[in-house]
């Protein structure tokens, strides 16, 4: 019970200052995954990406179906070599999902953004979600690589009440903070720009989903052989 308050109590502490904080105070915030996600999911876990998924063994439930405010745990692959911890905003189909995360797309030519509703798709030959493709905004589609993922950490009961009352609040909130300075740099750049412009992409268009996830299934397909 008291692992459980301190849980909430620190999430909404979190909320709490990302809500109330004036926007030129923080708006050029460099976001990283971990902090991120601990903010949005009230999941209270520390350490790099990669270790969450051990951390969270007698701590949290773990398992291999989506849930919206369970945390996604990708492991090391490539150069993303500390893994990488997204937040399930919302399950569209069984093998579709969007996630709320940071430091993944170069937005305005710079990591560290914080991308809300982002497309995943779930290409495991066991529907299983063990491997994964994601949105990447600099392509304007899925990107290349498929990614392998540990599974879902769910939130407890007390997270999951802070969670569902502040991860819009929250995650807008960062997201209007890191618009700022994003559009900052992209007006510079190329006046009229908008780096999130086009944050609800593929999950806009049923179609252009259905597009992606027959697309996004071959490739998979071809790329686990």
């Amino acid at each position: 019970m008291l692992k459980r308050t301190r849980t909430a109590l620190g999430s909404l502490a979190a909320i709490a200052v990302m809500t109330l904080a004036p926007v030129g105070a923080v708006a050029d915030t460099y976001w990283q995954c971990v902090p991120f996600a601990r903010l949005v999911s009230g999941v209270q876990i520390f350490g790099d990406a990669w270790t969450w998924w051990k951390q969270a063994a007698g701590k949290y439930e773990t398992g291999f179906s989506p849930k919206a405010g369970a945390v996604l745990c990708f492991k090391p692959n490539g150069k993303m070599n500390l893994g990488h911890v997204a937040v399930v905003s919302q399950v569209l189909t069984d093998r579709v999902i969007q996630i709320t995360h940071a430091n993944w797309s170069r937005i305005g030519g710079t990591r560290g953004q914080v991308e809300k509703d982002v497309t995943v798709i779930d290409v495991s030959p066991a529907g299983d979600w063990s491997q994964v493709k994601v949105w990447y905004d600099p392509v304007r589609d899925l990107g290349s690589t498929t990614y392998p993922t540990y599974g879902f950490i769910y939130q407890d009961a007390a997270a999951q009440r802070v969670a569902s009352s502040g991860l819009n609040a929250a995650g807008n909130t960062a997201i209007a903070m890191a618009q700022g300075a994003a559009n900052q740099m992209a007006s510079a750049v190329r006046p009229g720009a908008g780096p999130f412009s086009m944050l609800s992409q593929a999950a806009d268009s049923t179609d252009k989903i259905a597009a992606l996830i027959m697309a996004a299934t071959s490739q998979g397909s071809s790329e686990a052989k």
